[in-house]
């Protein structure tokens, strides 16, 4: 049918408000009607610290989408998600480790890219092994002067390798790897290295801190209680040392992916059991969307007809 131009027909605008929602546990996200992409932020569980002057836990992995912020070890952040409205998401958050690494946390769903975290590698001592690393690596104590007495490694574009005593026979736990900055070294006799800064997000609103490292246990002497050492900015749990007993590593804090600090211990007594490592969180937003509806105007023969017929053809 040849279509003429006419009189602009009638259009309106449409508008949906930003939505922010926060997984402090595992669920499921239903997307509003006109929502296309998302914004996320996904930390997986962080690590536990090691025992007896350990190493600190390491970070759990950190994925950001937000533009202008960082992902996990300072790489820039990720592409938005691709999603259809009305649609149901799987979120899973991981839980901090409690005997090792911590868990992966996710959000997945149908003819979507899932994205996955990886939980924080565990602080050892005494040993090493691939439960150190993690999407931010674990801090280790170093008994010997071997190499692969190394802090653990954490993963690109997630997190930052865990750290080790500066030298042999320190007995003192390096720092877990956290989402911005790796673990410090153990420098002193009785001191751990202190955890790895997180990163900052403002996804929800406001900046908050995120996925800090554990600090490593001071694996102190009889006479000396050693010096706690400090997890990382976003919820490292802090080292233990030997006061008048032998303390344990602070853990990690929940919903931050936060590792947990190493255990305190002594020659005498090795008794410091590390802090479990943080729980993850996922935060997704759905952006706003404003857009204006209506047809165009083009008119068809047949309805400038009925239009002039009818007297509102202006």
């Amino acid at each position: 049918m040849p279509r003429l131009i006419g009189a602009a027909q009638t259009t309106a605008s449409v508008t949906q408000d930003a939505v922010i929602t926060t997984f402090n546990s595992s669920g499921t996200l239903t997307t509003t009607a006109l929502t296309t992409e998302v914004e996320y932020l996904v930390i997986a569980g962080g690590g536990k610290g090691g025992d007896s002057g350990g190493g600190g836990g390491g970070a759990g992995g950190y994925r950001n989408s937000t533009p202008g912020e960082n992902s996990g070890g300072g790489a820039s952040a990720e592409t938005p998600l691709t999603v259809t409205g009305n649609n149901p998401y799987t979120i899973t958050i991981g839980a901090g480790g409690a005997s090792n690494v911590g868990s992966p946390s996710s959000i997945a769903g149908p003819n979507i890219t899932t994205i996955t975290s990886t939980g924080g590698g565990h602080g050892l001592q005494n040993t090493d092994g691939p439960l150190k690393d993690g999407g931010s690596g674990g801090g280790i104590i170093v008994w010997t002067s071997s190499p692969a007495n190394e802090g653990g490694s954490g993963i690109t574009g997630q997190g930052t390798d865990g750290s080790e005593t500066s030298t042999p026979n320190i007995f003192n736990g390096g720092g877990g790897g956290g989402a911005g900055v790796t673990g410090s070294q153990a420098t002193g006799p009785t001191g751990g290295g202190a955890g790895g800064n997180g990163l900052a997000s403002s996804i929800t609103g406001s900046s908050v801190t995120r996925g800090g490292g554990g600090g490593g246990g001071s694996h102190a002497t009889e006479t000396d209680p050693g010096t706690s050492s400090s997890g990382g900015s976003g919820g490292g749990g802090n080292g233990g040392v030997k006061a008048t007993a032998v303390s344990p590593g602070d853990a990690g804090t929940a919903n931050t992916g936060g590792g947990g600090g190493g255990g305190g211990g002594n020659q005498g007594t090795h008794a410091g059991t590390g802090g479990n490592g943080g729980s993850g969180v996922v935060i997704v937003k759905e952006p706003e969307v404003s857009y204006v509806t209506g047809t165009s105007s083009c008119w068809d023969l047949r309805s400038v007809f009925r239009q002039i017929k009818a007297g509102d053809w202006t």
